[in-house]
């Protein structure tokens, strides 16, 4: 078997290691699976640096189509012109994407129009939210893919009500999950905790980058001042995304507990979810990691594609409703929040049974 798999951001990578890894244990049992990993290079980031793929034992692309940033349909006339080259060069059998960014979609169409299977890794998630660039690319990529490999039973549900054969959908659990349970217990102490003199469960964790809360000047300056004042007993970590930091600049949001920081590694960032006494969001992936580290999230979006998240996890939906932000500090300065419940297969074991259901299916 011969496949191409596909990453075009960084959490992309975090999803594809565990399967890689896995891919290589089967080869050394005797099976033969070849792989060629490709980066599309939707997203540039300095973070993807050797540090980043030596932290987490993350192989190196085979292949860079360096498509970097533009406008939604630059990126992806970009990723297909690239990708179509790179399936001519190095034909496969199997096309594998993750996630839900515009390289998951570009290079699924580029896969199916080449007569090339695609598995799609995470499908069937929905926020119902078509504002969502990600939402479009969700949908079109689970039109097009041959084999669904999915997070949740509301995943399940969603495909089966597009009228995708069962037999094509295979519940494995959450890779992104793998990751972090391998990686757990080396998570490390980020500079900033002694420049800022931080204490287990006595600060919280705040990402912003969504469009509808950091593309509009008072919307985040109002977000912002709200968050800040709620939380003044504690100390507001604030990793700046680059799309948030330009608007950031002309705002002057100075308030003695929150402190704007650069983004971290995986290891460091990861830290500080896991000690914190709250994380406010509208991150999908966050809401994944705090449900599994029972750590109370609060999630400024208004939907969610990881239902699982609130229904058992940590999350509460808030969106950018002052109302409803102030109530869920209320639960959570009470010490009255939620205890997870972790989602079924969330056990580390997702990348493993991907794999096996490959070797299944090939007859390997």
């Amino acid at each position: 078997m011969n496949m191409t798999i596909v990453a075009g951001a960084r959490p992309n990578f975090m999803k594809i290691a565990p399967i890689i890894e896995t891919i290589k244990q089967k080869n050394t049992q005797g099976f033969n699976i070849k792989y060629r990993l490709v980066h599309t290079g939707q997203h540039y980031d300095k973070n993807l640096s050797a540090t980043f793929f030596e932290e987490l034992n993350i192989p190196f692309p085979d292949s860079n189509l360096e498509v970097k940033s533009g406008t939604q349909a630059q990126q992806t006339a970009a990723i297909m012109v690239g990708f179509e080259r790179e399936l001519q060069q190095h034909p496969c059998d199997l096309v594998m994407v993750v996630g839900d960014v515009t390289s998951t979609m570009a290079c699924t169409i580029v896969a199916k129009k080449a007569s090339i299977k695609v598995a799609h890794v995470e499908a069937g998630i929905r926020s119902g939210d078509m504002k969502m660039p990600e939402e479009i690319n969700r949908i079109v990529t689970d039109s097009l893919t041959d084999y669904f490999f999915t997070t949740s039973t509301y995943a399940n549900n969603n495909l089966k009500r597009l009228g995708v054969m069962e037999n094509n959908i295979f519940f494995v659990g959450n890779v992104m999950i793998d990751t972090l349970l391998k990686n757990e217990n080396r998570l490390k102490k980020p500079l900033i905790w002694k420049d800022l003199n931080l204490k287990k469960k006595h600060y919280l964790v705040m990402t912003l980058h969504r469009p509808n809360n950091v593309d509009e000047a008072s919307q985040l300056k109002n977000l912002i001042t709200q968050i800040a004042t709620l939380g003044k007993d504690f100390s507001i970590i604030f990793p700046v995304h680059p799309r948030t930091k330009k608007l950031l600049q002309g705002l002057k949001l100075n308030f003695e507990n929150l402190h704007y920081i650069e983004p971290l590694g995986y290891l460091e960032f990861n830290y500080l979810v896991k000690n914190a006494f709250g994380v406010l969001t509208d991150s999908g992936g966050i809401t994944e990691e705090t449900t599994v580290m029972n750590v109370p999230c609060i999630t400024l979006r208004d939907s969610t594609e990881r239902p699982e998240t609130c229904e058992l996890g940590t999350n509460v939906l808030v969106g950018n409703d002052t109302f409803k932000i102030e109530a869920a500090f209320e639960d959570l300065l009470s010490g009255n929040w939620k205890q997870s419940n972790i989602p079924q297969l969330w056990d580390g074991k997702a990348a493993e049974r991907i794999v096996n259901h490959l070797v299944e299916i090939y007859k390997l």
